[in-house]
């Protein structure tokens, strides 16, 4: 548990970074992706090297998870760019039955329905230049998420690791072309981007699964809810950004309608056992 509290609280410290960093969306993809890469390729070597047909399939669904949310963050405040994208188990709970022929549930229903509402306040009130568009990439990302989640299930565990360095690889690829635009590297910008490619990315992920082969999914789930909680915390402090009270409101119920997912799931599996 303590594992996958520290991965999240270092996933959370992303949002921040993103903000403060003045490199722009790319630029700040490749740099962080490169040295995450490299982390994971230096700790599990061959087996970071692993690959079947899958693995790449599910790399371009990572690589877009990570190059959206940037652009959702750098576009619309972060409480919006992460709450939404955290909306990825309704699309899982939506498509999951579809794809992977999996029996779908009330309690999904019941959790798409509050999530929805949830999502609605995103897009009411008066909206500052930038959340339309940057909400809709946030939930673009948390589609490519879904994405990721199924794809992930349908391939076999050692390509795991694999899976994420060779995403970062063409994070880092797709996003080359913006260092022809780039004048100058501050000393600043490289410190916070090299904290986020070997530890808000790299080492939290590798810190997450290792916890989560310690504690069950249920426990993870609820654990895991301190990073869209921290995310919009730290870039208050940081970078003094206030989210709306619509996108305070509705992220609540989005956390709420997944903790009861959450809850509901391991009531269900006490039960059969």
């Amino acid at each position: 548990m303590l594992y996958v509290f520290i991965a999240a609280l270092l996933w959370s410290t992303g949002g921040v970074f993103i903000k403060l960093i003045s490199l722009n969306t790319f630029q700040l993809s490749f740099f962080r992706s490169l040295l995450s890469a490299l982390t994971i390729l230096v700790i599990f070597r061959k087996q970071a090297l692993l690959f079947n047909k899958m693995t790449f399939f599910n790399a371009m669904f990572y690589a877009e998870i990570l190059i959206l949310f940037v652009l959702a963050a750098k576009t619309t405040t972060v409480a919006n760019a992460i709450f939404l994208q955290y909306c990825a188990p309704v699309f899982v709970f939506i498509f999951e039955p579809l794809i992977l022929k999996t029996k779908f549930e009330k309690t999904n229903l019941i959790t798409i329905v509050i999530s929805v509402i949830g999502m609605i306040l995103f897009f009411s009130g008066e909206l500052q230049p930038g959340d339309l568009n940057g909400n809709i990439i946030a939930i673009l990302s948390g589609m490519a998420f879904a994405a990721f989640l199924i794809g992930m299930r349908k391939n076999g565990p050692q390509y795991q690791f694999a899976t994420i360095f060779y995403g970062n690889v063409l994070i880092a690829v797709i996003c080359s072309f913006s260092l022809f635009k780039l004048e100058t590297l501050l000393i600043g910008d490289m410190i916070m981007v090299t904290y986020m490619g070997i530890f808000q990315i790299g080492i939290a992920y590798i810190i997450f699964s290792y916890g989560l082969k310690r504690v069950n999914a249920t426990e993870a789930s609820l654990i895991s809810m301190i990073e869209p909680v921290l995310n919009p915390v730290w870039t208050f402090f940081g970078y003094g950004e206030i989210p709306s009270i619509n996108s305070i409101i509705g992220g609540i119920i989005i956390l709420i309608g997944l903790g009861y997912k959450a809850l509901r799931g391991n009531t269900r599996t006490n039960e059969e056992l």
